[in-house]
């Protein structure tokens, strides 16, 4: 049953992300640390430092008038989980340096803290997405906002989105 709700929480949550974008526009989201699909090096987990990857951001549109980044884990236990959402970056952004935060607006993550909270799966091999956003807007939310509440701002606002994905497990 548990795994049921857990699919079922994934799908609605995939149908929401795809639902923002807007004519399918294509950013590039990349990390110097790590490639796409590959393992996330521990110095950016909770067995590390728990400092968050140097990004880099490519094609966002002329006409994006700000940012968002979102990482979660879609395979954590009670479904996705978020570890760091950032949003009103200017969209001039276009490199996020190791250990660091684009000026903007920082939510809650789902630790309950602000800010970047590396991946630190309970058990298992789990995928963590980086993923950008190009907005018609900045987004009217405070700082400390939740996912839930960031998803329903961003709705109809995407122009644009790209994706990075990397995998992390504990060594136990």
């Amino acid at each position: 049953m548990q795994k049921a709700i857990t699919a079922s929480a994934f799908a609605i949550a995939l149908a929401a992300v795809a639902s923002f974008a807007a004519g399918g526009a294509k950013m590039k989201i990349t990390s110097s640390a790590f490639q796409e699909g590959a393992i996330i090096p521990s110095k950016f987990t909770c067995d590390g430092a728990d400092t968050s990857p140097p990004l880099q951001i490519a094609d966002v549109p002329s006409g994006a008038k700000s940012l968002a980044l979102i990482v979660d884990d879609p395979d954590a236990p009670s479904g996705l989980f978020t570890h760091w959402m950032v949003w009103n970056i200017s969209p001039q952004t276009n490199i996020i340096g190791e250990g660091s935060t684009p000026q903007g607006v920082q939510g809650t993550n789902d630790f309950g803290k602000s800010g970047y909270g590396g991946p630190c799966p309970p058990s298992g091999m789990h995928r963590y997405y980086f993923k950008i956003f190009a907005l018609d807007r900045e987004l009217d939310l405070p700082s400390g906002a939740k996912r839930g509440q960031l998803d329903a701002a961003m709705k109809g606002h995407v122009v644009a989105q790209g994706e990075l994905m990397g995998r992390y497990s504990r060594k136990k």
